[in-house]
């Protein structure tokens, strides 16, 4: 049996492991599996014109038989063999159709069982497409905005796997700016069966090094044999194609081939096409496969060729592919490609005055591509802007400073200007990202008005998140407030619906009031939407910003949940979530993020336990601070003084029980929790989401530790609660998903971690999740979960 075969096959947990008498899904109380099964708030897609709305209700977790479903697990991507798309694609099962100015709802047209894509929206907004997955194949239809009628495109099989423009976020089906003809990614007319395995071996699978190095990440679900290949070239080649959406005309362009990348220039004359080729890598995902980039004649004619990438099996670490990367077609020219280039050969370890260049290339690409400018530091963003210019973002490792510049493309000799300098994690100081908005003709741009342009963030203070809108000019480097939340409620900006920023489309929310959308002008603001409480289960829970400090004076937060119906100065059971985050100085570290007490509590999984009679320090600061590059060095004893502050807090307060005191995490936040275990006494009671217990397995580096385990081994020892494991007295609940999709969390960390415990005597329990990734999905894993955390935590917390 091949390895793609082992995939194929329902991950079973082996006999012997299951040592434990109980078995089979389990319930939490009725009031947290009644909250779970919830349907989520509704989401908005708004039409380019800012006329039409369509609402989208999204599936908070599906059931375990569709997480199960077969699935092949090839160059970093998971595929449904039965519908030719990615395994657990997301997708909705309804749409609200309403035109935006007079609130008018509009029938639609659906397929019954709908499994939805999200609409894309022809530029002009008459129309949208959307995908439709069935028991074995994925549907294009198109609907109407005016009326609401929606077909099935007949003869259209989308390919759903590596199609489209992934990097940029777009999947396989994009429309051409005539606001008729859409680019298709199709399952190629006429393929056979997948190709079978060879049922006697024809030899072994064999890789080699040469002597160069080629450090990389536990990536998973890479490739491992000939087979393997000829399975990945199988479900992920495409035919491309023109869809006329009035007549459901289909025609072909271009060969079959694995692309990467299909982006139409201004003009709608040209294509920027990519498409990866062998040979492929077994330790790399397809990201750093070799790619070819072309630029088409619309009529799939190859105008030129702008690179020819190899195999990225050098990359250094936290670095990047050498070559042109970033490739973007310029709004405001009829087609001209911009991208940028290493000049430190990717490496952010090696000096140089400068570490990318950005160039651009025009019709007809005879000429050889002109440079318009060097960043400092590594290149991350190109915003373009009217009159040639752009913005530039560049990014600093060590003291991780973000800056952002102003450029002339038209004229690179022009000084260019910094228009914004911040810490990365400076929240407080975030100007926000520009708003763009999508022409008639299809381009995407900014919307300005002469120097003016807007940005949108999310407003962190010490109160928390107000979201905000500005208007800035470019010119004086000076911003107006348009609009920002008030402190009572949460408030974020979804849509400009007019270029002069008097009209904004938003999302409301109070602690006391179920998120809702809303037209907001200078009169006011009125409904779109009456959607009720989507929890009613988490009415009376109270939620509470909280701030503290750590010994050093570092600046901390939590937000404290409290179940309904408590008593103030009653001490309570209390369960500490967090994930630590690395930090250059305390005063980012200190910065107060997320919604705090403004929002609806409409919980997550993990803050349900507040229903379980549980006080909860929800996202409790733990921060590491100090330089990038041994930050790490004192991970241990900063992770102490961070819980030891929070539980401290809790305890002053008179809400929490000093004897009775839990903590949980998921990956690094369970990574974060076992060495709270193994180095303190603080906690009565644990549990450990699909966490990476010993850094030696991942010995290339790790969350931003650019050091292999070769240069620093203490560290990678020290920081290894596996090391430790004979230190774990608290009773601690290991639970891991046993198809983690994530780089260094293989399932084996947990098993593992569990036989170390077992082992030197201490309480543990182990659950592995069938069928699950990182990320818990299925319906019945959650409820599962819960169960079993509130079990755990109420046996030793009670």
């Amino acid at each position: 049996m091949s390895r793609a075969q082992r995939l194929l096959v329902p991950v079973l947990l082996p006999a012997a492991f299951l040592f434990a008498t109980d078995s089979g899904y389990r319930e939490p109380p009725d009031a947290v599996r009644d909250a779970l099964r919830a349907l989520p708030t509704p989401i908005v897609s708004v039409s380019p014109q800012r006329g039409y709305a369509v609402f989208m209700q999204p599936v908070r977790y599906p059931p375990i038989a569709e997480v199960a479903q077969p699935m092949l697990r090839l160059a970093g991507n998971r595929i449904d063999v039965n519908t030719n798309g990615a395994h657990l694609a997301p997708y909705y099962t309804t749409f609200t159709l309403m035109r935006i100015p007079d609130r008018q709802e509009i029938k639609l047209t659906l397929p019954a069982g709908a499994k939805l894509g999200a609409p894309i929206w022809s530029p002009d907004g008459s129309q949208f497409a959307f995908t439709n997955t069935v028991a074995h194949g994925i549907e294009l239809w198109i609907g109407s905005a005016a009326t609401g009628a929606a077909h099935r495109v007949d003869g259209v099989k989308i390919n759903g796997v590596a199609l489209g423009d992934r990097r940029q976020g777009s999947g396989p089906v994009s429309w051409l700016g005539d606001d008729r003809t859409l680019v298709v990614g199709m399952i190629p007319a006429g393929r056979e069966a997948p190709p079978a395995d060879a049922a006697v071996p024809e030899g072994p699978d064999v890789q080699e090094s040469l002597g160069h190095a080629g450090p990389a990440p536990t990536y998973e679900d890479l490739l491992a044999t000939s087979h393997d290949e000829d399975l990945f070239d199988y479900y992920s080649s495409a035919q491309l194609a023109y869809v006329d959406a009035a007549s459901g005309k289909i025609t072909p362009v271009g060969k079959p081939a694995l692309y990467v990348a299909v982006r139409v220039s201004p003009d709608q004359k040209h294509i920027l096409i990519g498409y990866l080729h062998k040979p492929y890598s077994y330790q790399l995902p397809d990201e750093f496969f070799p790619e070819d980039i072309e630029v088409w004649e619309r009529s799939g004619n190859v105008e030129c060729k702008i690179a020819s990438l190899p195999l990225a099996e050098r990359v250094p670490y936290s670095g990047v592919r050498t070559g042109p990367r970033d490739i973007q077609w310029l709004p405001d020219s009829p087609a001209t490609l911009t991208w940028a280039e290493a000049l430190d050969h990717g490496d952010p370890k090696e000096a140089a005055p400068y570490r990318d260049k950005i160039l651009v290339s025009a019709a007809p690409f005879h000429d050889a591509p002109r440079e318009v400018f060097k960043t400092p530091e590594r290149f991350r963003e190109l915003w373009p802007l009217a009159s040639g210019k752009a913005l530039v973002e560049d990014y600093e490792r060590k003291q991780r400073v973000v800056r952002t510049f102003e450029i002339d493309i038209e004229h690179p000799s022009a000084e260019a200007r910094v228009i914004f300098n911040r810490n990365e994690h400076d929240e407080y100081h975030n100007p926000g990202n520009p708003v763009f908005k999508t022409m008639p003709d299809g381009r995407r741009i900014v919307i300005q008005s002469g120097d003016d342009i807007y940005l949108s963030g999310v407003g962190a203070s010490p109160s928390g998140d107000h979201p905000f809108l500005d208007r800035f000019n470019l010119a004086s480097g000076k911003a107006e407030r348009l609009f920002q939340a008030k402190g009572d409620g949460y408030e974020s900006v979804i849509a400009l619906l007019d270029d002069s920023g008097s009209r904004l489309l938003t999302r409301q929310e109070s602690p006391i009031e179920p998120p809702n959308y809303f037209v907001r002008a200078q009169s006011g603001a009125k409904a779109l939407t009456h959607y009720p409480n989507p929890m009613p289960q988490a009415a009376g829970i109270e939620k509470k910003l909280v701030t503290y400090k750590r010994a050093d004076g570092v600046p901390l937060s939590f937000t404290l949940y409290l179940p309904p119906n408590y008593k103030p100065g009653k001490r309570l059971p209390t369960i500490v979530w967090a994930y630590p985050f690395e930090y250059t100085n305390a005063d980012t570290a200190g910065q107060v993020t997320g919604h705090g007490a403004q929002s609806f509590p409409e919980l997550n999984y993990h803050q349900l336990v507040t229903l379980g009679g549980y006080a909860l320090l929800d996202n409790a600061a733990m921060p590491i601070v100090g330089d990038a590059d041994i930050v790490n060095d004192t991970y241990v004893e900063q992770l102490q003084t961070d819980a030891q502050a929070a539980i401290d807090k809790a305890v002053e307060m008179g809400v929490a029980d000093r004897e009775r005191i839990g903590v949980f995490g998921h990956s690094y936040g369970a990574f974060m929790t076992a060495n709270l275990l193994a180095h303190t006494k603080l906690f009565r009671a644990a549990v450990a989401e699909s966490g990476a217990y010993n850094r030696t397995l991942t010995p290339f580096g790790f969350q931003t530790e650019s050091r292999t385990f070769w240069e620093a081994p203490d560290v990678y020892t020290k920081m290894s609660p596996f090391w430790f494991a004979d230190r774990i007295k608290t009773p601690v609940l290991l639970i891991h998903g046993e198809a983690d999709d994530n780089t260094g969390t293989y399932p084996i960390q947990s098993e593992r971690m569990y036989a170390a415990i077992r082992g030197n005597g201490g309480t543990v329990r182990l659950v592995m999740l069938p069928a699950e990734a990182h990320g818990y999905r299925a319906i019945e894993t959650m409820e599962h979960v819960l169960y079993e955390e509130l079990t755990w935590f109420d046996k030793y917390l009670r």
